[in-house]
């Protein structure tokens, strides 16, 4: 049905160069002229005197495309004026207005619920549609890159980027009658739902080939490739039996810390950088570029603190090879012997959870890390693993990048579809009228990710 669209059969000139033509019977408007804004002013803070209310804040809009009943709030307080100033109604579209990244402005949310205590929160902008304009439709224009690129261009800032009310109320907009509005949201809805399912099969299957790959290379570190070989007691209770040959060590005496030597950066002084050559790293990996570097070798890298080191969603044990920058959110780990690729397999293997202190930020302390107790092979076996797991994995790792790359390509075609239908490069009027009562709507929030991952990033904005 996508590949069938075609365009309008008359056009006109829109009057805006980015826009270029537009169907001859659009409009276009301005949203001081389609819809009322209003800008928050509520913190997260609570306050004995006011009135508790669950707050939708800037990370649930950033990483969500709908408000939904089962998203999770925050809980703070609202004075009366704020609660009725800035709750929120279903229909109301929400846009980042601050961020330390340009191209974070304007990012767009459509708000599905409301309730008496759901209320807008800071750095957010709250666009309440007039008559002429669905919420629907104003959601799916302000995640046009064609249209989000307008904010862009007015965000203002060095450091930290910021839109002004006129900024955001000048941002023009095409308004198709309200007619076709609707059935520009309900195609849309259609094709992103088969979209994300198709990205969401692949990210089940990476899941299970991630898994395939993490059990041949626990199998090889912690067993050795000779089943043969006889086990002996480790005399430590989580790490069982091991190789009779193996010896049983502690992290400190497999690496020398460096953590003396990291030094962090706060948004300010990177955004002050010009030529950004080197890679600067956290807690989850590289996070951004910088002008200088403060190690120039092979070492390892272990998260300190952050979500990651419960959830695991993205790996611990980190290699960072050349010129580079440490903030103080990673441990630097310098091997005393034996193969760094192996080691860091080994420690990757881990379950940290024993060590690791504090439930609302994780942390496992340099202490604690180095206190760990590991089974460690001799280093020859150590080559053979890292070769033995190299040749196992490959063909998981080059399936992973495909996959991998394959949603790449939906995403990057969804974005462009979005812009296509919303600027009325394509018609789909008889598309979606052909569309079954019981089409599928877009799929729950809870089970899409159509953003990067941003929980790492959060965590080091502070730093």
């Amino acid at each position: 049905m996508i590949a069938d669209l075609k365009p309008y059969a008359e056009y006109k000139e829109s009057g805006l160069p980015w826009l270029g033509q537009v169907p001859g019977h659009w409009e276009t408007r301005r949203l001081r002229h389609a819809s009322d804004m209003r800008v928050s002013n509520v913190d997260k803070h609570t306050k004995p005197a006011e009135t508790p209310v669950r707050l939708c804040n800037y990370v649930e809009v950033y990483k969500n495309e709908r408000i939904r009943e089962s998203t999770r709030f925050m809980a703070a307080t609202a004075s009366e004026d704020e609660r009725i100033r800035f709750g929120l109604r279903k229909g109301d579209v929400l846009i980042t207005k601050d961020s330390e990244q340009w191209n974070d402005i304007g990012v767009p949310a459509i708000v599905e619920c409301e309730a008496p205590d759901l209320v807008c929160g800071y750095h957010l902008a709250i666009l309440r549609a007039r008559p002429g304009l669905h919420g629907a439709f104003l959601h799916r224009a302000l995640e046009s890159h064609f249209i989000a690129a307008q904010f862009h261009v007015e965000a203002n800032g060095v450091t930290r980027y910021g839109l002004s009310h006129g900024a955001i109320q000048g941002v023009a907009i095409p308004l198709p009658p309200p007619a076709e509005q609707a059935a520009i949201v309900r195609f849309l809805d259609w094709a992103s739902g088969r979209l994300e399912r198709a990205s969401r099969a692949k990210r089940k299957v990476i899941a299970l080939l991630s898994e395939q790959k993490q059990a041949i290379i626990h199998r090889a570190v912690t067993r050795g490739l000779d089943p043969s070989i006889p086990l002996k007691p480790s005399g430590i209770p989580w790490l069982g039996d091991i190789p009779q040959h193996w010896e049983v060590s502690r992290v400190k005496n497999e690496f020398r810390s460096l953590n003396t030597r990291r030094v962090p950066l706060n948004a300010v002084e990177r955004g002050a950088m010009t030529s950004r050559t080197y890679d600067y790293y956290g807690a989850s990996g590289v996070i951004d570029k910088v002008d200088d570097y403060l190690f120039d070798d092979e070492l390892l890298l272990i998260a300190e603190d952050g979500a990651n080191l419960v959830l695991r969603n993205l790996p611990l044990a980190i290699i960072a090879s050349g010129k580079f920058w440490v903030n103080n959110h990673a441990h630097i780990l310098e091997p005393r012997r034996g193969s760094i690729v192996y080691l860091a397999h080994l420690l990757e293997t881990l379950n940290y959870s024993p060590w690791i202190s504090g439930a609302a930020q994780p942390k496992l302390t340099q202490d604690r890390l180095l206190s760990i107790s590991i089974a460690v092979a001799p280093p020859d076996e150590q080559d053979a693993i890292v070769r033995h797991t190299s040749e196992q994995t490959r063909p998981l790792i080059t399936a992973i990048s495909r996959l991998e790359r394959e949603i790449e390509l939906l995403r990057e075609y969804r974005t462009r579809l979005v812009a296509d239908v919303v600027t009325g490069k394509l018609d789909v009027r008889e598309a979606a009228a052909r569309l079954p009562e019981n089409a599928p709507p877009d799929i729950a929030e809870d089970d899409t990710d159509l953003s990067d991952e941003t929980e790492a990033a959060d965590g080091e904005a502070a730093v």
